[in-house]
């Protein structure tokens, strides 16, 4: 069961987007604590398909990732997460990493708040580095795995 209405104007939004898109995208600014990153709402309820997360990117980047996404499932372009894609970024693979619903809490409170609890699929978009590697591969700099820290397993075919 989905949030019909908000209590204030930020939550009818979420809403209202929803219902006129199919999804509300949400930007959480970096901080001390980590990185910004942004997050879908409404795809599930919407279309069937999971949610997505995407860590370390430009806000405007980071968006059109998502839309990408959302139209790749939709499409199906994108059908294997256990695979990586192109599709979202040309000529560069990214990964997809299964988000563990004990990270909701943490990362995506407003689509919790949507759904009333924790009944959805979360998937984090990973991107590769400038070179071509993903966080959890040995040549991966420091800096860029700080970008985007792991919310769940690596995956295994990536």
């Amino acid at each position: 069961m989905v949030r019909q209405a908000g209590e204030d104007a930020s939550e009818q939004k979420v809403i209202d987007d929803i219902a006129t898109h199919g999804w509300h995208g949400v930007h959480i600014s970096a901080d001390e604590e980590g990185p910004g990153y942004a997050f879908t709402i409404g795809a599930g309820h919407s279309f069937g398909q999971p949610e997505f997360l995407i860590m370390g990117l430009p806000r405007a980047m980071a968006h059109q990732i998502l839309d990408l996404a959302l139209d790749a499932v939709r499409s199906g372009a994108i059908t294997d997460f256990a695979a990586t894609t192109d599709v979202l970024l040309e000529g560069h693979q990214c990964a997809f990493v299964r988000v563990p619903v004990e990270q909701y809490r943490n990362y995506v409170g407003y689509a919790r708040w949507y759904y009333q609890g924790d009944d959805f699929t979360l998937y984090q978009i990973v991107w590769p580095s400038r070179d071509g590697h993903f966080p959890w591969q040995a040549q991966a700099s420091a800096q860029y795995v700080d970008s985007q820290p792991l919310l769940g397993p690596a995956p295994l075919a990536a």
